[in-house]
């Protein structure tokens, strides 16, 4: 373990400094949380706020005093790696603690009740009981919305409204509810799983008051005076594309006039935007109560919230390596079905590429209460860039009236598919145009949507 490398990070979700042992419980709480969540170092001989490395006397006693401490006072019982670690003739104590299996921990002198914490940013907070069941379902391997809904029958699923989420894939039969879960088999009945309420449930909302997505846009940089809201209400799915086209509603800025055609230009990537909004509904936590999904639209930036942590044993740095854990298996395979996800953490990544591509910073991700939240902001930090087989796509798109995918394969030296993507993308950022009857037109074309392209930028 590589102490100067810690000492120069700031506490966090995964580090705490700690003078000394003076308030145990304190520590057992960090212990706990760090167990709890995504595991953790505490550091113990070092200031929190300065990080003064103060030493620790003694600090094989104090080791065998912090084992027993935890052993003795943490249920189910946590075992840590402590190591003594030297800097300028002081040793400082390193307890390193994993990411548990056996959760939920908790502090014996408090109770199950009381004392189970997670960690928030830099701070433990106590986890409230649907918290605490949700880590017993991450601890056995459920899915909250895989779990039977007693109350409701199978008719409770509006099959007509799962038909039509999935008419433009393929045709939806009966027994396909079973296959994805959105019914189960549960006493001898067939009954909705949460899943499945969630998404085609004929009352969603009596049964799950909170999954609706609350969108504003407001004046200035704060919520202090709100311009346009939206309490989007329907399926998820119908949902999702409500809540983007409220976002594009009011982040258009202007128009780009060429010699023949007018392009609309955006302040934020429209795929960007989709991903975010898609994440937020499908990593949600719906166990929990008191608020829906929220899309808030500022002056400099975009926000998009969810109730529910990180899944259990990731971090916010995690995320843009793609590193994913799932927590709907039910509304995951059905999005993924629907083509609204591809593969998992692929998302981040891409949310990450669309922004950079319009020369706007990445996207920040924050775990605020026991909510997650990513911001997208609309300042430019550079040029707009497109790589180099999009320049030779947008250089191809520039001779004649129009071309089609095959032909653009051809001329750039790509498979139909990965031009077909790639064509898509640029759709998505405004500088290509589909030219057709519909989607599925077998003689759609493409063309260059902004006749003056030198506001972008090739990447290297």
């Amino acid at each position: 373990m590589d102490l100067n490398d810690l000492l120069r990070r700031p506490e966090g979700k995964t580090l705490e400094f700690k003078r000394d042992l003076s308030s145990p419980q304190g520590f057992l709480r960090t212990v706990v949380a760090f167990a709890n969540t995504a595991g953790g170092t505490v550091l113990i001989g070092v200031e929190d706020r300065s990080r003064h490395v103060r030493g620790v006397p003694r600090p094989l006693d104090v080791g065998e005093r912090i084992a027993n401490l935890i052993s003795d006072s943490i249920r189910p019982r946590v075992p840590p790696d402590i190591e003594v670690l030297n800097f300028r003739h002081k040793q400082v104590l390193a307890v390193e603690v994993h990411p548990s299996p056996a959760r939920p921990h908790f502090v014996v002198r408090s109770g199950l009740e009381a004392g189970t914490y997670v960690r928030v940013g830099s701070t433990n907070r106590r986890a409230d009981p649907e918290l605490t069941a949700e880590m017993r379902r991450f601890a056995t391997g459920e899915s909250y919305d895989e779990r039977p809904l007693p109350t409701a029958d199978s008719e409770a699923v509006d099959f007509r409204v799962a038909s039509e989420s999935f008419a433009p894939v393929r045709e939806l039969r009966r027994r396909d509810l079973e296959t994805l879960r959105l019914v189960v088999s549960h006493q001898g009945r067939s009954v909705p799983t949460v899943g499945g309420m969630l998404l085609f449930g004929r009352d969603r909302l009596e049964h799950f008051p909170d999954a609706w997505i609350q969108a504003g846009r407001f004046a200035g940089t704060d919520r202090a005076v709100i311009l346009d809201q939206a309490r989007l209400e329907m399926p998820p799915v119908e949902a999702i594309e409500a809540a983007v086209s409220f976002v594009r509603k009011h982040l258009f800025h202007g128009a780009a006039i060429g010699s023949v055609r007018r392009t609309d230009l955006w302040s934020l990537p429209p795929e960007a935007v989709r991903e975010a909004v898609i994440n937020a509904a499908v990593h949600a936590d719906y166990s929990q109560r008191g608020a829906p999904i929220r899309v808030a639209i500022y002056d400099d930036r975009l926000e998009v919230e969810n109730p529910g942590l990180l899944p259990f044993g990731l971090t916010l740095d995690d995320l843009p390596l793609g590193v994913s854990k799932l927590r709907n298996r039910v509304l995951g395979r059905v999005f993924h079905e629907l083509g609204l996800v591809e593969q998992w953490g692929s998302g981040v990544q891409r949310m990450i590429a669309a922004c950079q591509d319009s020369g706007l910073p990445a996207p920040v991700w924050e775990e605020i209460g026991f909510r997650l939240r990513v911001t997208i902001r609309t300042e430019k930090v550079g040029p707009a860039l497109v790589d180099g087989r999009d320049s030779s796509i947008l250089r191809v798109l520039e001779r004649g009236d129009g071309h089609r995918t095959r032909e653009i394969a051809q001329e750039v030296g790509l498979s139909t598919r990965s031009t077909r993507t790639r064509l898509a993308r640029l759709v998505e950022r405004g500088l290509v145009r589909e030219v057709g009857t519909s989607p599925n037109d077998p003689k759609r074309t493409y063309v260059r949507s902004l006749e003056d392209f030198r506001g972008f930028t090739k990447k290297r």
